[in-house]
């Protein structure tokens, strides 16, 4: 039986953010399968315009589950996520990894998982201006991706290296294949 993966995603969530993550996690030689987690099962439609109905909804999900992937949009910062602190909560008391992409970072910013953790987001300034609980400013690094401790954090710019960190996080690729796919997805087969 596959292991599965949560993707939470919300109204107007960056469909282009999970997506090189997804189609790689979820290809069938892969030990894994992505299911969609939000807050209830309504469907939920992206900002490029899918429409996706998910499978769990926060009150349904499964307590077994092998990564958590939070996806930015355009909701982070209104509240209507708040629901999924219950799923950070459970990754945290289960050891179970979580990755965040965008103001994704903000919200765990401002609910204060991130004031111990090395971490990354959009930038220090940023997320200090829009999570005002947020007391990690000291462990931000300047990266396109920080990956410590089973949490991924990346800013909005950086789908590839999202994607490339999980996939090295989860060892579905040799170093050097992974690369190969880094550089091919980053700079395409021609250089203009």
């Amino acid at each position: 039986m596959k292991k599965e993966i949560l993707v939470f995603i919300s109204q107007n969530y960056a469909d282009w953010e999970s997506a090189y993550i997804c189609s790689e996690l979820n290809k069938p030689e892969t030990d894994f399968i992505i299911k969609t987690l939000a807050v209830n099962k309504d469907s939920v439609k992206s900002m490029g315009g899918f429409t996706v109905v998910p499978d769990y909804s926060i009150t349904e999900m499964p307590t077994q589950f092998q990564m958590l992937i939070l996806v930015g949009g355009t909701l982070w910062l209104s509240g209507e996520n708040d629901e999924v602190k219950q799923a950070v909560d459970l990754c945290i008391e289960k050891d179970i990894p979580v990755a965040a992409i965008c103001d994704a970072c903000t919200f765990l910013a401002n609910q204060g998982y991130l004031d111990h953790r090395e971490h990354t987001g959009n930038s220090a300034a940023y997320m200090e201006e829009l999570a005002p609980n947020y007391k990690g400013s000291k462990h931000f690094i300047e990266k396109q991706v920080v990956s410590n401790d089973g949490w991924i954090t990346a800013n909005g710019t950086s789908a590839v290296e999202f994607a490339r960190e999980i996939l090295k996080h989860f060892q579905i690729m040799r170093e050097s294949e992974l690369e190969q796919w880094y550089e091919l997805f980053k700079t395409g087969y021609y250089k203009e």
